[in-house]
């Protein structure tokens, strides 16, 4: 019996080959499920770390930007703070020398100021004298206001209070803070509070406190303040106040004690008040410490010398009435040794008064 003839490529192994493949194909169909559903979770992971890292570079732009600004900023600062810095150090220079030039004045002046204070006295005890000797005089009733002095320092030698119409102007600049130049330098820094307690403005109010109560029951007044402009306490400008009117009358030293001294002091806009008023005063009181500082035109800048204020001076008085008496109290100030002689010479012109009141008057 012939045997049969064996083939390697029989039916029966191309079965097996088709098995093993379509066993391979289903192994890697599995397998690259499995594959797939790890790769989105990894997307996944790696799309929310993406996301984060953009927030943190989008947040860390934005510090970025803030930063610069503020180094912006800091430089402006700095710029500034440098140029006020400068404008410090000049300042500060230069009042050290205008400190030095008024000290040299002093001790050059201080001798001759004593002798004027020692003649001062001499002339109020001589006429003390003549006042005792004469007959007594009683008080008639027509005063506004009592006056509650300390012995007999509430009297002011020389001065007629009367009028129909009497108009006070009051320096309100900062050489009223003090008489001593460096204090001056001290004080006008200092709070308002602080500014309007000082001794030598407090001395001021004071003094107008006596002059409203020595007004005539049926005249007018009016208070100017003035330093580089002048405005009225009371009232529009260029108006008067009763003193028969007891609500204005007593509103009158309140809104002085709120005035905060500052700035420099234009004459020339002091007096041309007296133009201003309609119908014109027929006596003026000045309460000043000392010659201006500044005209009626552009402000002045820098330091003024003594020619310089005595010729503001005279430049003040070209428009003044020669009729109105101008009565001047004259505060100290260190180093002006030209204003007393210049507002005894406007004392002389208008036949006014000029006087200077003791640190204890009134």
């Amino acid at each position: 019996m012939k045997r049969r003839t064996i083939e390697v490529f029989s039916l029966s192994f191309l079965d097996c080959i088709c098995c093993g493949f379509g066993a391979l194909i289903l192994l890697f169909v599995l397998v690259n499920a499995h594959e797939r559903e790890q790769r989105r979770v990894v997307v996944e992971d790696l799309s929310s770390e993406v996301t984060k890292v953009e927030t943190l570079i989008v947040e860390g732009k934005r510090n970025r930007i803030e930063a610069r600004n503020t180094l912006e900023r800091t430089k402006e600062e700095l710029v500034r703070a440098q140029g006020r810095s400068a404008v410090l150090l000049q300042e500060v220079s230069s009042n050290q020398v205008e400190i030095a030039h008024y000290q040299n004045q002093t001790l050059a002046t201080k001798e001759s100021v004593n002798k004027l204070k020692a003649d001062l006295k001499a002339l109020e005890e001589g006429k003390k004298r003549l006042e005792a000797g004469g007959p007594a005089k009683t008080d008639g009733g027509d005063k506004a206001a009592a006056f509650p002095g300390d012995g007999d320092r509430h009297y002011l030698t020389g001065v007629k209070m009367g009028g129909k119409r009497i108009l006070i102007l009051v320096d309100a600049s900062a050489s009223m803070l003090a008489p001593k130049v460096v204090d001056i330098l001290r004080l006008r820094n200092l709070p308002e509070p602080q500014r309007r307690n000082a001794p030598k403005w407090r001395q001021a109010v004071r003094s107008v406190e006596w002059l409203l109560t020595q007004l005539p029951v049926e005249s007018e007044f009016q208070i100017y303040t003035f330093h580089e402009t002048a405005q009225p306490l009371l009232g529009e400008p260029g108006g008067w106040v009763e003193v028969k009117n007891a609500e204005r009358f007593n509103a009158v030293l309140p809104a002085l004690r709120q005035v905060v001294p500052d700035g420099g002091t234009s004459l020339a806009k002091a007096l041309a008040v007296i133009r201003q008023l309609k119908p014109a005063p027929d006596n003026v009181f000045l309460l000043t410490d000392g010659l201006p500082t500044q005209g009626s035109g552009r402000r002045s800048e820098g330091k003024v010398s003594g020619s310089r204020r005595l010729k503001l001076f005279d430049e003040a008085l070209e428009d003044t009435d020669r009729s109105v008496p101008i009565n001047t109290l004259l505060y100290p100030m260190e180093g002006d040794p030209l204003a007393a002689s210049a507002f005894w010479r406007l004392a002389v012109r208008t036949r006014g008064a000029f006087l200077c009141p003791p640190e204890d008057w009134p």
